[in-house]
């Protein structure tokens, strides 16, 4: 093992080992959560919930008016590519039949690769 792991915060002790996504501590039982890596801004999440990057696929989930235009966004729809943008629509993508858009997290669901 090249990686050093804390030590536990209730004991002190340095026997702690990984579980999942915990640290466990052998000695008294203590259970929490590593500390992230990076943290480098807010994360973008779907509609249930599923973690969104650059890149991704996803599906719309309700059928969207598409704004200055008699044009609908039917459920279903499969986006490829998707790009993360700050703001309050914070998807940027291509949809096939309409084109360049900008969606908000809300109304997509991450399409498992």
């Amino acid at each position: 093992m090249t990686t050093a792991l804390p030590p536990c915060p209730e004991c002190g002790s340095t026997f702690t080992y990984e579980l999942d996504a915990l640290l466990v501590c052998p000695e008294c039982g203590h259970e929490w959560q590593a500390a992230p890596a990076d943290d480098d801004g807010a994360v973008v999440r779907d509609s249930v919930g599923n973690v969104l990057k650059d890149g991704d696929t996803v599906t719309v989930i309700k059928d969207l008016k598409v704004k200055g235009s008699s044009s609908v966004i039917k459920v279903g729809t499969k986006v490829r590519g998707i790009r993360l943008v700050d703001g309050d629509h914070d998807i940027d993508c291509k949809v096939p039949g309409i084109g360049q858009m900008s969606l908000k997290s809300q109304f997509v669901k991450k399409v498992a690769d």
